[in-house]
């Protein structure tokens, strides 16, 4: 029994304290993020934004069974040593297969504004040791990630509901590295039922300068990977222009 009790308190201590270096690491990575531009500065978009419903798009064994996640870090060349952020990392499906990519000299930035999921992906990723997984609470207007440490930025299924879509891409720029890329899955539909026209993703993401360079049709075409590239850097505020049109149908 007494050796039963110190396994418990070691293990407990263990988990204790993984949770307070995510915590401490998390407070690390926002105070390392430079000044934001402010929400208020942008334009609204022209079309709905869809509410958030929950912390995961499918169930992990139907999104396994298909291979999404593989084939997306397929797509992408995610390799050992990048650093990608997932930002609306939800309950951390692709957060855990991108830290197992990216491997220890690699680093995952988990990032979400829902202070909940966050909780529920800090349990995760100390359960499973997940060393290179740093976890950001953003904004809807900026990720929130130290500057000059991203190589790839993957945001899935949740583009929709972005509140400031052309705040949050013009303050994730300082957060890219040279010849990082901006990734978007999503669904062929509209914006109101959890989707994004793939005219429309493209043209609010070059408002803001981005350029598609590449474009993936997925599960049969339901679903999409578009790839941009960023601008060197942002525009002002009041030059971007949203989206009209059947752009924003």
């Amino acid at each position: 029994m007494v050796g039963r009790r110190m396994v418990g308190r070691t293990a407990h201590a263990w988990l204790a304290g993984a949770l307070l270096c995510l915590c401490a690491a998390s407070a690390a990575a926002q105070q390392a993020a430079p000044p934001s531009i402010p929400a208020d500065r942008f334009p609204k978009p022209l079309r709905p934004i869809a509410g958030i419903v929950s912390d995961q798009w499918s169930s992990e064994d139907t999104r396994e069974r298909v291979g999404e996640a593989a084939r997306v870090m397929q797509l992408l060349g995610i390799r050992p040593g990048l650093a990608v952020a997932d930002i609306g990392a939800g309950s951390g499906y692709y957060t855990v297969r991108l830290s197992q990519r990216v491997g220890p000299a690699g680093r995952v930035f988990a990032e979400d504004i829902m202070p909940d999921y966050l909780a529920g992906l800090q349990r995760r990723v100390a359960a499973e040791g997940l060393n290179n997984v740093t976890l950001t609470r953003g904004e809807a207007h900026d990720p929130r990630l130290p500057p000059a440490s991203v190589d790839v930025a993957l945001l899935v299924h949740m583009y929709h509901e972005i509140d400031q879509p052309f705040g949050l891409l013009a303050n994730l720029l300082p957060a890219l590295r040279p010849g990082a890329r901006v990734a978007i899955l999503d669904a062929d539909r509209v914006t109101s039922q959890h989707g994004t026209p793939p005219a429309l993703l493209e043209c609010e993401l070059r408002a803001v300068g981005f350029r598609q360079v590449a474009f993936h049709p997925l599960e049969g075409g339901a679903t999409y990977l578009a790839v941009f590239a960023p601008p060197s850097q942002a525009p002002a505020p009041a030059s971007i222009v949203p989206c009209r049109g059947e752009a924003a149908r």
